[in-house]
């Protein structure tokens, strides 16, 4: 009988120690990403601030460069029409009243005409490098945070260990759990870290391809209009 009531007390001790663990685990189940990224240190401000920089700027450049790139596709014709039949007046109030690059490219070029091929030439690649200056102009602040938002979550990591082998070391307490426990904190910031760099430089790899693409059309369009100035006039 004795040792029936000790196993009842042994399970019912074994019932306790479960449904305790189960309810730690579902706390800690409750707990919110924000709580988590709270627990990274102070050095997660700097990194909240680098991913605010890394969404403004990504949005910023992405509409400058589509504003660039927005052109019309019967441009070029109609551009071609009005030079080859002699309106270059038509053609100078098109380019000029069309706000994106290749126009703007297009319309210097119409101000040349009459001089030499090669000057024109000159005139309209220099508007296109002032051109291709305005859509890159901060995008490499991406780079820049991709590079060092990483080294703002070690830094972060390296603090936060330090702090806790110096408390051990102070207290001469310490278990598994604790370093355990500590270690994962600090992690935190390392990983954010990183996924903000990754952020970063994929958006400024995104916003260059578009970049270089705006450029391409910007030189045909270029090479387009050099050709219909050496066709007969009508």
């Amino acid at each position: 009988m004795n040792l029936f009531f000790l196993q009842v007390i042994i399970d019912s001790t074994r019932i306790k120690d479960s449904l305790a663990r189960i309810a730690l685990q579902g706390a800690q189940q409750k707990e919110s990403l924000w709580d988590i990224l709270l627990k990274g240190g102070v050095l997660m401000i700097p990194l909240a601030i680098l991913l605010v920089l890394t969404i403004f700027f990504f949005i910023e450049r992405l509409m400058a460069i589509n504003k660039a790139s927005k052109s019309d596709e019967n441009f070029m014709n109609i551009i071609r029409d009005h030079i080859v039949s002699g309106n270059v007046t038509a053609a100078r109030s098109l380019a000029k009243n069309t706000n994106n690059a290749i126009a703007r490219i297009i319309d210097k070029g119409i101000q040349r005409i009459g001089k030499p091929i090669d000057a024109i030439e000159r005139s309209m690649e220099n508007v296109g490098k002032l051109e291709l200056y305005k859509m890159e102009r901060n995008v490499s602040i991406l780079s820049v945070i991709g590079y060092i938002a990483p080294l703002f979550g070690f830094l972060g990591t390296i603090a936060g260990m330090f702090q806790l082998f110096y408390n051990i070391a102070s207290t001469g307490e310490y278990s598994i759990s604790n370093i355990a426990g500590g270690i994962y904190v600090k992690m935190i910031s390392s990983a954010s870290g990183l996924i903000i760099g990754i952020i970063a430089y994929v958006g400024y790899r995104y916003l260059n391809s578009q970049i270089d693409k705006v450029t391409n059309r910007m030189e045909a369009a270029s090479a387009e209009f050099i050709d219909i100035l050496q066709e007969p006039t009508k």
